[in-house]
């Protein structure tokens, strides 16, 4: 096996990530992560260098401008070490497992770019880091300095580097903690409520200091708080204020697109003002369903917006001509991060009439100092309230100047160099928007949007099933990859919200199949939960089992959501057994830290009251009026599917719901069903029990 040549283009030209074709002519000879290249480490005995990232990183770009596009780095690479480099949004399992290890050789948290060498015999790594400078600087040596090191260690210290090794694997392999014998109780709801208080920034909302990430996951776990004690005498009406003031603290700042939808990755200030200007469809997604259901909850118009211009956004510049959702945008455009959003003020009045200038210039900041690299950002500094009493304008005028300007300054941008885009598609990061774009979709009455989400679905089923195996992966006509467990579980809770909002035949038979092979697959039989990887697999340094929410939402909290709800509709204990052997398993860190297991924590308020199951069977038009009912307010624990009275074969207790006249609705809760409702006022009756006051 011989090394590539300098002059050739590396082996990721043959790459189907734009990550990795982002690198295919460095001068670095870089590999795939596969058997060529561990076979050559192995062969050569050099260590490997392992660098993760993801196309749209800015650190990322800042490193690869620096180091590996610099022939004299490259030489040294190349020299010392067999260079692999690795999308992490396509190998999430190979990130997880080194982002671990990065913290337990460092005691620090990790990132991307995530900087690893490896042991070629096992894949151990024995030095970890993230971004290194070529030049000395901020306290990081540089990056040749540093490799010439760390290859010197693995060469004249191999006595201690095995003890590391040895250590290391010894720790990942105890990671798995063993499930508790306790039965779970609500504890943990309570005490995830306490915490998330506590880390609640009062000032500006949202949790912790700088940099601050969207936490959606958290936002929906106070909403349902509130939700489950609206009807008490002390509703916990702290809960619902902490959700309403992060949404609009995040609406109104530089971390949502003003002007054309969608949100940033995360705040780089405390005030929500500056962003990383990168944007993730795995964040939009979840963000998605968390305002159209803050908009159920409160009415408040402010939440119907953002989410229209966010779904607005996602089919204009996200969704693919043949239906998935592509992954992400750059946060750079023309070398410079955050150029495509930026402006000056003479370049705003130049394009507005000076009534609407005056209104847009106070309302998004422009009358103060720039904010963003001597321009700015457009982040909501005062109220249109207050800017129409000092210009003696009304506050239906000030409204009508800002639709306006929005609208010329958006057909100016359109005109920019956009940002890179990302248009892999990845069957987890659909699932999640699938689940936006239903849920947004049938709470604010958008048909376009469900369209929107089932054709993604299709897209999914047509490229990315294969043999009766989901694929993590596609693009540029290729589907490939093993899928992971969120690939699975996200794209059954996305197709059960697609079920809420219509129903069509094939779809929940699809979600079955999908949870009955993330049962076969995944699931561990011993000790409960759900492993990140298939047990059919590549054999890896570990098998990743997570209970904790990152980014997004945990695999396993998914996993025992869906199983939950899915086990409800269909009498199926199979799934409820595995849903509690999933919280048993997770009972030591939720107790420990609930506010980090938080979609645990709703898998958990979901099996110990379960959801209340409305199946609908009756004619079109019937069924439309019934579950406009079902739809109107927050309503978190129920589960309605309108199904024709023409549909069949349907699955479990479902074949017995049958149509009787011209519509009827089976109420379920717990393992108690009511009898038939035929009468429309009765099922309003029924649905006012369980539905949050507005």
């Amino acid at each position: 096996m011989k090394p590539q040549t300098p002059s050739a283009p590396n082996a990721l030209c043959h790459e189907t990530s734009p990550y990795l074709l982002q690198h295919a002519d460095n001068p670095v000879h870089w590999y795939p992560w596969g058997e060529e290249a561990i076979g050559l480490a192995r062969a050569e005995n050099k260590p490997i260098l392992l660098s993760i990232g993801y196309s749209a990183c800015h650190w990322c770009h800042v490193m690869a401008h620096e180091s590996f596009e610099d022939p004299a780095t490259a030489k040294v690479m190349n020299e010392l070490f067999i260079n692999i480099k690795v999308d992490r949004e396509e190998r999430p399992d190979l990130d997880k497992i080194y982002q671990t290890a990065h913290y337990l050789l460092t005691r620090r948290n990790g990132g991307w770019p995530l900087t690893l060498v490896l042991n070629p015999q096992d894949h151990t790594p024995f030095f970890a880091g993230t971004y290194f400078p070529r030049e000395p600087r901020h306290g990081l040596p540089a990056f040749t300095s540093l490799l010439r090191q760390v290859e010197g260690f693995y060469r004249q210290r191999g006595d201690e580097l095995k003890k590391q090794d040895d250590s290391l694997r010894e720790v990942l392999a105890r990671m798995h903690i063993a499930p508790s014998a306790e039965c779970p109780d609500a504890r943990p709801l309570a005490d995830a409520r306490q915490q998330l208080e506590k880390a609640f920034d009062r000032r500006y909302a949202g949790f912790g200091q700088a940099p601050k990430f969207p936490h959606p996951t958290n936002l929906d776990r106070l909403l349902r708080h509130w939700a489950a004690t609206s009807d008490d005498e002390e509703a916990d009406t702290n809960a619902l204020e902490m959700v309403r003031l992060t949404l609009h603290a995040m609406g109104s700042g530089g971390m949502f697109d003003q002007l054309g939808g969608g949100f940033c990755r995360y705040s780089v200030d405390d005030q929500w003002m500056i962003p990383h200007f990168e944007k993730m469809l795995y964040d939009n997604g979840p963000l998605l369903t968390l305002y159209a259901e803050a908009y159920a909850a409160t009415g408040e118009a402010a939440f119907a917006d953002i989410a229209t211009d966010t779904a607005d956004w996602v089919m204009r510049e996200m969704q693919s001509p043949n239906g998935g959702y592509y992954s992400t945008l750059d946060a750079d455009s023309e070398g410079e991060e955050g150029k495509f959003y930026v402006w000056t003020p003479t370049e705003v009045k130049s394009h507005l009439d000076t009534e609407a200038y005056a209104v847009f210039s106070r309302h998004f900041g422009l009358d103060r100092k720039p904010n963003f690299e001597g321009a700015w950002h457009l982040h909501v500094f005062r109220g249109l309230p207050e800017i129409a009493e000092e210009l003696g304008i009304t506050v239906d005028t000030a409204e009508a100047c800002i639709s306006r300007a929005r609208e010329s300054l958006f057909a100016v941008r359109e005109q920019r160099i956009h940002p890179g885009r990302d248009e892999k598609i990845l069957t987890s990061w659909n699932g999640l928007m699938i689940k936006g774009m239903a849920t947004a979709g049938r709470l604010l009455d958008r048909q376009d949007w469900i369209a929107s989400a089932q054709r993604a679905l299709d897209f999914i089923r047509a490229q990315l099933w294969q043999d009766g195996r989901l694929l993590a992966t596609h693009k540029d006509g290729k589907s490939h990859l093993m899928a992971y467990l969120d690939d699975y579980v996200f794209l059954i809770d996305g197709i059960l919200a697609l079920l809420q909002a219509r129903w069509r035949d094939g779809d929940l038979a699809f979600a079955i199949t999908l949870a009955e092979t993330t049962l076969a697959h995944f699931e561990d039989k011993r000790d409960g939960g759900f492993y990140f990887t298939a047990d059919d697999h590549e054999q890896l340094l570990q098998r990743p089992k997570s209970f904790t929410d990152e980014a997004i939402p945990s695999g396993n909290g998914i996993a025992a959501q869906v199983l939950n709800r899915l086990g409800h509709l269909l009498g199926e204990p199979r799934y409820l057994d595995a849903v509690e052997r999933t919280l048993q398993a997770a009972w030591t860190g939720m107790t420990e830290m609930p506010r980090a297991h938080t979609a645990l924590l709703t898998a958990l308020e979901e099996w110990l009251q379960p959801p209340q199951t409305i199946v609908l069977r009756g004619s079109e038009a019937s069924l439309q009026t019934w579950l406009t009912r079902c739809h109107a307010g927050y309503a978190p624990h129920r589960v309605c599917l309108p199904i024709p009275a023409q549909a069949d074969t349907l699955p479990g207790l479902l074949a017995q719901r049958v149509s009787q006249g011209d519509c009827v609705a089976w109420v379920c809760s717990r393992h108690t069903c009511q009898p038939p409702i035929t009468d429309i006022e009765a099922f309003q009756n029924v649905l006012d029990e369980t539905t949050a006051s507005r």
